[in-house]
């Protein structure tokens, strides 16, 4: 058996045809609330994988305090919803909900004990994304998260 077959199913997501616009290589730099007077500097990658049927995302910073991290994008059908699953170096897991509508991408998560939720706004070139983080951990006041700005490299 051929191994290395391309699958019938590696082919582009239209659900997915808005994120599009992530596609690439970005440097970020942020702030944290409960880490004041430290920036953290990074890099964030997004590229297809599969032939589009997915989204990968790749997040470094390159200080501590903030962690690492994988994400994988998908669609369901049936809801019409867009998933983030999430994964990072200290081995937290998350689904977080997504949406990207008239350059504004939103990830969210309800969860009992600590909620989370990000807005970023891209600009109309495309080459700059403003975003801002909230966390609710007393189920009642949202709370600044983690705040990071995306320039784009390629």
């Amino acid at each position: 058996m051929d191994h290395s077959a391309i699958n019938e199913a590696a082919k582009p997501n239209p659900a997915l045809r808005a994120l599009s616009v992530l596609v690439g290589t970005w440097n970020t730099i942020g702030a944290h609330p409960l880490v004041p007077g430290t920036t953290f500097h990074g890099r964030t990658s997004f590229a297809w994988i599969e032939g589009g049927a997915f989204l990968v995302m790749h997040s470094q910073i390159d200080e501590p305090e903030i962690p690492s991290g994988i994400a994988v994008f998908g669609s369901d059908d049936a809801t019409g919803e867009i998933s983030m699953l999430y994964f990072d170096e200290r081995g937290v897991s998350r689904r977080y909900e997504v949406s990207l509508q008239e350059n504004v991408w939103k990830w969210w998560r309800n969860a009992t004990g600590f909620s989370q939720r990000f807005t970023g706004t891209i600009a109309p070139d495309g080459r700059t994304i403003v975003g801002r983080g909230e966390m609710l951990r007393d189920g009642a006041t949202w709370e600044p998260d983690l705040a990071l700005t995306y320039t784009r490299v390629d």
